[in-house]
């Protein structure tokens, strides 16, 4: 059996890419066709894989301008050549998944959201901080992409979802039901320490992170937090930061581990599809204080991985992380917690997922499947 790999872009390191390692540790052998691939922004590993990149590859300046390109992508996709394969597998939160299969194909779609820019607009102009021309011609373009989001998603087979929040997006964008298969979590060796007393934030520094809200919660409080990553949010943040916040800047694997086993807590500010970074922290054995939305949700439990707060205001996170200074920590009861969410867990979900897949694929019956899956997502709702 033949198989390929599609995924959105190779140009930044997260969630979305730890997927994608895992789904080539099952087809070691299969090509990744992806839109661009900057191997200084990814691991040493990538470039011993089979990568394929679209014509964006040769574009001028793809590296720092890859998003003034956004009505290439659609063709970057289309055009790729995949008609020697059986099985694809797209990993994708944008534009993967619009590639065009042969006849007779089977093409599975991890899907980590639909597009975040077309359908919940508001928010990333508002926290994209879009104005003047552009803004005023983002309507003309994402009416557009809407209308290829939902055309391109026909030509998935199967969608497998990363949460049941982003399940219900499927169905109310793309109306497809879709098996929901939590992203795996690299457990690191549990071996618990005695807490600092800091506080936790960080990853990629963009706008839709909210982490602006953290630095105003610690500002009031005046308790220590320390950031850690990079990226294109950073230098506003710092404008905003008081004396007792820390900006770490980019932190290797050993580093960002240790900081996480020493911290109070970790702040999770932002909504997230679903969110690897907080279950790592659990991992080590601390505990998170999250705001309540999204992937979150289904992930911690108040009370017990820690805190949530219900609106997205500094006000409430500081009220949060005040009572918070008082709750007991179990940290064997987050490490086991953590456990659920496991790479091992993941890959066998993902193997048997695609085994029953092809099977029915090959009998037939693939309707009657993906009718199973619309049975699950409505259960499960």
């Amino acid at each position: 059996m033949r198989v390929a790999l599609v995924h959105d872009y190779l140009n930044q390191y997260g969630g979305a890419e730890r997927v994608l390692e895992a789904l080539h540790a099952l087809f070691p052998a299969a090509p990744v066709y992806t839109s661009i691939f900057d191997p200084a922004a990814m691991p040493a590993a990538y470039q011993q894989w089979d990568i394929r990149t679209s014509f964006m590859q040769r574009l001028p300046a793809w590296r720092t301008q890859f998003r003034r390109y956004v009505p290439l992508y659609p063709a970057a996709f289309e055009q790729f050549d995949l008609r020697d394969y059986d099985l694809i597998i797209s990993s994708s939160s944008a534009f993967a998944k619009g590639i065009i299969p042969r006849p007779g194909a089977l093409h599975i779609c991890y899907c980590h959201t639909p597009m975040r820019f077309a359908w919940r607009t508001g928010d990333y102009v508002a926290r994209e901080q879009i104005s003047g021309l552009q803004a005023r011609l983002l309507p003309f373009l994402l009416n557009y992409l809407r209308m290829w989001d939902t055309t391109s998603a026909n030509r998935v087979d199967l969608f497998i979802a990363n949460s049941r929040e982003v399940a219900g997006r499927i169905a109310r964008y793309y109306r497809r039901p879709a098996m929901v298969i939590p992203p795996p979590v690299d457990l690191p060796p549990y071996q618990p320490s005695q807490p600092e007393d800091f506080y936790l934030a960080g990853g990629r520094l963009i706008p839709y992170k909210r982490l602006e809200l953290a630095i105003e919660a610690f500002n009031h409080l005046r308790l220590p937090l320390k950031i850690f990553g990079d990226g294109r949010d950073r230098a506003r943040l710092k404008r905003m930061a008081g004396p007792t916040i820390e900006f770490l800047g980019w932190v290797d694997e050993a580093t960002r581990l240790d900081l996480f086993a020493r911290c109070r807590a970790f702040i999770f500010p932002g909504e997230e599809d679903f969110g690897i970074t907080p279950l790592e922290v659990l991992a080590v054995g601390r505990p998170v204080i999250a705001f309540a939305a999204g992937g979150a949700l289904e992930t911690l439990i108040e009370g017990v991985t820690g805190r949530f707060f219900y609106q997205p205001a500094a006000a409430a996170l500081a009220a949060a992380v005040a009572l918070s200074r008082t709750d007991p920590v179990d940290s064997l009861a987050l490490r086991r917690h953590a456990e659920r969410f496991s790479r091992e867990r993941f890959l066998t979900a993902i193997r048997s997922f695609i085994d029953e897949a092809l099977a029915a694929h090959r009998a037939g019956r693939l309707l009657e499947f993906e009718q199973s899956l619309y049975r699950q997502t409505v259960a499960a709702m």
